[in-house]
């Protein structure tokens, strides 16, 4: 049977916005209403809901799930507050996507990362605590005689069978993948 590749221009990105310490708007502490968003580039970002008990020290851990670009290198967190007079940015850091895509950590492995916040004047203004992972992409591989609302290729009821090693007693549950660092004597 013929097999056909269907690409995904994309991963997915899990960011799990968990808290932030020290946080100020014009040198005083916030008092409520923050919020973080989470900027994989211009189009794509999520948003938590807004800490209305933290203070200066809000707590979220909240999951945004994003689809990010194979091109991606930063990921965007934006800390902001709600006034009356509109929302404020009170502070932003850029997650590194080479943070949570290393050379030596497997790709899912869940990252717990703390970062400096940054104010509109480039002055330290708290930190931000986030845990991150990056699911691996999935390259389908279809018969080529599946067909979806544009004819032949993956339909979304095909789905590519689950790769890894098996583990536990049940018999179709499959574990991740076994990942090794070289060692140099």
């Amino acid at each position: 049977m013929d097999k056909q590749h269907c690409h995904k221009a994309s991963r997915t990105v899990e960011v799990t916005v968990l808290s932030a310490e020290n946080l100020r708007l014009d040198r005083k502490s916030v008092k409520k209403n923050t919020y973080v968003v989470v900027r994989v580039d211009p189009l794509n970002s999520g948003s938590t809901r807004a800490d209305f008990e933290g203070g200066s020290s809000p707590s979220w851990n909240e999951k945004l799930t994003l689809d990010m670009p194979f091109q991606s290198r930063f990921i965007s967190l934006e800390v902001k507050c709600r006034t009356g007079s509109g929302d404020r940015v009170i502070g932003t850091a850029s997650l590194p996507v080479s943070d949570i895509l290393g050379d030596y950590s497997p790709e899912s492995h869940l990252h717990f990362l703390s970062y400096r916040l940054r104010d509109a004047r480039g002055e330290r203004n708290g930190i931000i605590n986030v845990s991150a992972r990056v699911k691996m992409p999935v390259e389908s591989v279809c018969p080529s005689t599946t067909k979806n609302s544009v004819g032949y290729g993956c339909s979304s009821s095909w789905q590519q069978p689950t790769l890894g090693v098996p583990v536990g007693h049940r018999k179709n549950y499959y574990g991740g993948v076994v990942t090794g660092v070289p060692v140099w004597s």
